[in-house]
């Protein structure tokens, strides 16, 4: 949803089930970004931290790490997960409510991530260089910036199928006795501004039998690889390597993924 502000929140369910959806909870990307905390051997900034899923492994493994996040639910989500935490692990997170495309940290860093596709939720070109600009501003001296895209699907922009609902998580029954699935749909196409309309939808199963259909609709940019590369120039951020997967594997025709790791031009 949009606040008075108009920048974008996530839906306060979204932050209920985020770490309980085997699509997050199981992604690979943890060792990834773990270990390029650790190589950096300084503070890291994860833009759209959401829920912690990444910092707070970042923080066990004795990286200092600052999570910045819009949504107020998120961040809840995020704080209240650390209250489990051994103090240790706590000192070494802190956690700021502010927009990637406008935030002024008093701080630099060796390292800036934007991961799981945060960046795709910037639909103009405008918001996608004030992001990068306030990355560039906010990396020391040869700091580096990980920035993680999907590789676009031709037919997502423009096959009909996609415009049908379709389950991308089958049921399974949470901790509390509740039953989720979830299904996804394009709603629209946006070619002309390369973004499409998107809905993830929430199907919740109550123990006694009540069910709800919660849904999450947003905007959601994509990307390709040379626009990526133009973006980046423009920011003052050369890229040093470019993989298609966590494994550092390079980009390929059928790589899920778009890693780029550039580096500050001071």
């Amino acid at each position: 949803m949009k606040d008075e502000g108009g920048r974008y929140d996530f839906e306060s369910f979204f932050a209920d089930y985020y770490d309980l959806t085997p699509a997050y909870a199981m992604r690979g990307d943890l060792g990834f970004y773990t270990g390029c905390s650790k190589a950096a051997q300084g503070r890291t900034l994860e833009l759209g931290c959401g829920t912690g899923r990444i910092i707070i492994p970042i923080a066990r493994a004795g990286c200092g790490v600052v999570g910045l996040d819009y949504s107020k639910s998120m961040l809840s989500r995020c704080e209240k997960k650390l209250q489990d935490e051994p103090q240790d692990v706590q000192e070494r997170v802190t956690t700021v409510r502010g927009d990637m495309t406008d935030f002024d940290l008093k701080e630099r860093f060796h390292l800036i991530t934007a991961p799981f596709r945060s960046f795709s939720h910037l639909v103009t070109v405008e918001e996608q260089l004030s992001c990068l600009d306030c990355v560039h501003k906010h990396l020391l001296p040869n700091g580096r910036f990980v920035l993680e895209l999907f590789q676009m699907n031709p037919g997502r922009i423009k096959d009909s199928k996609y415009l049908n609902e379709a389950e991308d998580t089958p049921e399974f029954t949470l901790p509390d006795g509740r039953r989720l699935s979830r299904t996804n749909r394009t709603t629209a196409f946006h070619r002309a501004e390369q973004f499409n309309d998107v809905e993830l939808i929430y199907h919740v199963t109550h123990p006694d039998g009540h069910a709800e259909r919660l849904v999450q609709a947003f905007p959601f940019r994509y990307y390709c690889r040379f626009e990526v590369e133009h973006l980046l120039a423009r920011s003052g951020l050369e890229i040093l390597d470019l993989f298609g997967d966590f494994d550092k594997s390079p980009l390929t025709d059928d790589s899920p993924e778009m890693i780029f790791v550039a580096e500050s031009r001071r």
